[in-house]
């Protein structure tokens, strides 16, 4: 997941970065640093974010995000 896809995941969830961070128990910072492209989290992190997305009824594609 790049920090495009999961700034547009979460537009399509309609979920605010803290909804987000509280859905996959990180902490905010992790998702704000991550959407602005300061830092890139762990592979476990992000696997937690997408699950949660997920859980939002987002699809992951090859070429993007949809609902």
């Amino acid at each position: 997941m790049t920090p495009e896809q999961c700034r547009a995941a979460r537009a399509l969830a309609n979920i605010s970065q803290e909804q987000l961070a509280e859905a996959a128990e990180v902490a905010k910072a992790t998702i704000a640093n991550f959407e602005v492209g300061k830092r890139t989290p762990y592979k476990r992190t992000l696997a937690a974010i997408q699950t949660a997305l997920e859980a939002q009824g987002v699809r992951f594609t090859a070429d993007g995000v949809s609902k």
